[in-house]
């Protein structure tokens, strides 16, 4: 990637999220999408497990995730899942959505994981939002498809920031 302004090539400064380049010493951030996700790129070795292309480097709420830019898919590691979560709901200013209810057919897809390639556990997930989340007890990762974490951050609650 090159710098927006000079032209010389950016680095990426990986624990701000953001790029900055060394000759002309301008910064570059990344504009984030709907579901708050800031995708940086550089492709990983794991793959989509529902597209099957590399995920790249992405980050939600200064916590570094994989994303998919096909179909927006979110890998996130469960150590930082819940901080960012909480983070997310604290400051979303977004109206409420009333979660719809789950699709039983989202219960009975099998994927696989990422990293180890084995079978993914799929159940309801136990916080708001009302989804289907997938996850790999080995690996220690959730996937979240495309607008579950909207749904996650816009479900209804005292812990979500109120603008009044």
């Amino acid at each position: 990637m090159n710098c927006p302004n000079c032209g010389a090539p950016i680095r990426l400064v990986e624990r701000l999220g953001y790029f900055t380049c060394d000759y002309c010493a301008s910064t570059y951030f990344p504009t984030e999408n709907q579901d708050g996700v800031r995708v940086l790129g550089g492709k990983s070795s794991a793959n989509c497990p529902l597209c099957r292309i590399p995920l790249v480097t992405a980050m939600v709420a200064g916590t570094r995730v994989l994303a998919c830019e096909r179909c927006r898919g979110l890998l996130i590691h469960q150590g930082g899942f819940l901080t960012t979560i909480r983070a997310l709901r604290a400051w979303s200013s977004a109206p409420s959505l009333q979660p719809r209810p789950i699709d039983t057919e989202d219960l009975q897809r099998a994927i696989d994981c990422p990293y180890c390639q084995r079978r993914m556990d799929t159940h309801p997930y136990a916080g708001p939002g009302n989804i289907v989340i997938d996850n790999c007890p080995e690996c220690g990762v959730n996937w979240l498809d495309y607008n579950e974490l909207t749904r996650i951050i816009r479900a209804p609650g005292i812990d979500r920031r109120r603008w009044e």
